[in-house]
């Protein structure tokens, strides 16, 4: 009986809220308007709050195509601003390369100033070829090019990317040559701080940086000064761009180069006109042939 007298007065409270339903809605409408009336100001900022919340939904709904539209366009500026940073990245890195170039420029005019009967040196020559092989390991680091004495390769001659110095030509064959690289055990490079101007010799160690020797122990070194050539020795000129000195935890002076060994692909090997302490090979000996 219970649950027959809960339904029937659900059903009652059902037919009255019906019944008055209109009345209630009537009231409701009066009392909003009396509410205008009372305060306008109110009521206004309600209906500007509702509408601007209101707005974006139903603009969506209203054209799916355009909005579906404006996320393609912004899918497709980000992809154009991952290409603007790549070119962004490269033209840093060209810019870069133009520095260092002046910053040695200035350092070469410096020196040049002091002097009244400045003779310049003869216009290099270079050729470029691609590495083809690389040795690498632990114990030797050169690699191999495919240009050799019939494109006009000669021992001695440096190697060059646009970064900097990757050190000389080894060996010679007649289409093939091999790079000792300024990391290898056997490199023994004349160098100059550019900043101080004091000279070194830089010696490799197989590793990835190599050490400066024969600094003096009062000199003030400055960790990030520029590493150059020195000229010293007739085999390379003065003012090539080596690395950045750096002093390692254990003290050891070392110089990080400006050449990534392992990411080498094409060099350019120039021939400055400078025979220096080299011997030119013997005619028809290859890469493998006599040290």
């Amino acid at each position: 009986m219970k649950p027959t007298s809960s339904t029937a007065r659900l059903a009652i409270v059902k037919q009255l809220a019906q019944r008055f339903a209109f009345a209630t809605m009537a009231l409701a409408a009066f009392a909003l308007m009396l509410v205008g009336k009372a305060d306008t100001v109110l009521v206004e900022r309600l209906r500007t709050t509702a509408v601007d919340t209101v707005t974006p939904i139903l603009e969506m709904m209203s054209r799916p195509a355009a909005t579906m539209a404006e996320v393609v366009d912004n899918v497709r500026q980000l992809g154009h601003i991952r290409t603007e940073n790549t070119q962004l990245r490269d033209d840093n890195q060209k810019l870069l390369r133009w520095q260092e170039a002046a910053k040695r420029l200035e350092s070469e005019n410096a020196q040049l100033k002091e002097l009244l009967n400045f003779v310049p040196g003869p216009d290099a020559g270079f050729v470029s070829a691609r590495v083809v092989a690389d040795s690498g390991g632990a114990f030797a680091h050169s690699v191999l090019i495919n240009a050799g004495s019939r494109q006009g390769v000669r021992k001695g001659q440096a190697v060059v990317t646009g970064e900097g110095l990757v050190g000389r030509v080894h060996q010679v064959g007649q289409h093939s040559s091999r790079v000792l690289l300024l990391t290898d055990l056997n490199s023994h490079l004349p160098i100059m701080l550019e900043t101080s101007r004091t000279r070194a010799i830089m010696t490799g160690d197989n590793g990835d940086k190599p050490k400066l020797n024969y600094l003096s122990d009062t000199l003030r070194l400055v960790p990030g000064d520029r590493v150059v050539t020195s000229g010293h020795g007739g085999v390379l000129p003065p003012g090539l761009p080596v690395g950045l000195m750096l002093q390692g935890p254990d003290g050891v002076v070392r110089v990080e180069p400006f050449v990534n060994r392992h990411k080498l692909e094409f060099v350019r090997i120039v021939d400055y006109g400078l025979g220096g302490a080299i011997t030119p090979p013997e005619e028809g000996v290859g890469v493998q042939g006599k040290r």
